[in-house]
């Protein structure tokens, strides 16, 4: 999915679906993913798809935008620039059920592992999580 007017549209549109509002007394995360849901997901930044991957939100629409940022940003990596690891950690420990329903995204995912050369120490463990429950 993730044409460029599904980009231009929000979660609660491509879900069809709006959350009730959040209590006043609610946490500042449950208050963010609640305001993020309304916003159009192309104009989501790296630290909102993360907030919102992380909580397991919209995941059909949003993983394939993360896979696309690194994607995109993992040839940096390799002359040592910056890479995102709070995103892909993200990405790494969504659900596994998530990997099986869409075996397409987990072979995208497992090709941006492959090219890269200087993975965190604390992220190895997640990428051996995602590998089993991806391919076995």
């Amino acid at each position: 999915m993730n044409s460029f007017s599904d980009r231009q549209r929000s979660l609660e549109e491509l879900e069809g679906r709006r959350w009730p509002e959040p209590s006043p007394d609610a946490t500042g995360l449950v208050k963010s993913v609640h305001a993020l849901r309304a916003r159009p997901i192309g104009l989501l930044g790296v630290e909102e798809l993360r907030r919102l991957i992380g909580q397991d939100v919209g995941l059909p629409f949003l993983l394939p935008l993360a896979l696309e940022i690194l994607r995109d940003t993992a040839p940096a990596q390799a002359d040592g620039g910056f890479y995102d690891d709070d995103l892909l950690s993200a990405v790494l420990t969504v659900d596994p059920a998530t990997w099986v329903h869409a075996p397409h995204l987990a072979q995208e995912l497992q090709g941006v592992l492959a090219t890269l050369s200087d993975i965190s120490p604390y992220i190895e463990s997640d990428i051996q999580a995602f590998m089993r429950a991806a391919f076995g």
